[in-house]
């Protein structure tokens, strides 16, 4: 990556990225994670072209991190939400920007698997999480047995508005269907987050590559998950050698 870093002008920004900004956004969290180490797969870009006779253009993919277990796929899990010798990440309840010791786990139930992909929507001009959920066989799971999985808060939130917040569509890439979270909205809310950073107030604008990590933080808890503070530490801490984009 170029060491310049290019900025979003916060004053005229409606909290939404191009398809090149999403790379560079996903390009770096990926990076970051991984060099985390934290015990979970990895984070990777996978290139798409648009079709049979087209070449992939490097922007034209997704963001993908599969067999992830999640911390939550039992009920004495979602009483203590925790990935066993996993440090850094805190439970779903608490403050985002918090780091807890990780409990270890006795699970009397089979652990399921889930897939992440974080697509571009052309349309919302926001990234879009896609997921799939399955046993150790590869059944996958209905949407009655994924709220059994996930913490109670987000179980709530599905009871009250259970196909405008989870849907199942198909997959933009795989052309099969997959359970994503609706965008609606996600603009709004990303602006917002980035207009009460201060770092953010001081310089005038939001600086391109950090956009996924504020993005997972919000996303990430719907599963009982969190983003480790060291990726908010080594985002703070980057040069501030950048270039304006309005």
């Amino acid at each position: 990556m170029s060491s310049d870093k290019a900025i979003i002008n916060i004053s005229t920004w409606d909290g939404t990225i191009t398809s090149t900004d999403f790379y560079v956004a996903a390009s770096n969290f990926a990076e970051q994670w991984n060099n985390l180490d934290l015990g979970f797969p990895h984070w990777s870009w996978i290139n798409c072209p648009k079709g049979p006779l087209f070449a992939a253009s490097k922007v034209e993919g997704y963001l993908s991190l599969e067999n992830m277990i999640l911390p939550g796929s039992t009920e004495e899990d979602r009483n203590h939400c925790g990935l066993a010798g996993i440090e850094d990440l805190s439970c779903a309840n608490e403050d985002v920007y918090t780091d807890t010791a990780i409990l270890v786990q006795k699970h009397s139930q089979e652990r399921h698997h889930y897939d992440f992909h974080v697509v571009y929507s052309s349309s919302f001009r926001v990234p879009v999480l896609y997921f799939r959920a399955y046993c150790s066989d590869g059944e996958p799971l209905a949407i009655e047995d994924l709220e059994k999985e996930f913490p109670a808060y987000t179980t709530q939130e599905l009871a009250i508005s259970k196909w405008t917040f989870i849907t199942q569509e198909e997959h933009p890439y795989l052309n099969r269907p997959w359970y994503t979270l609706h965008p609606c909205g996600t603009g709004d809310w990303m602006k917002l987050l980035f207009s009460n950073e201060p770092s953010v107030v001081s310089q005038g604008g939001v600086a391109v590559e950090k956009y996924l990590i504020p993005w997972f933080s919000v996303i990430c808890p719907i599963f009982g998950l969190k983003i480790p503070l060291k990726l908010f530490v080594n985002a703070s801490n980057k040069s501030e050698n950048v270039s304006y984009v309005t």
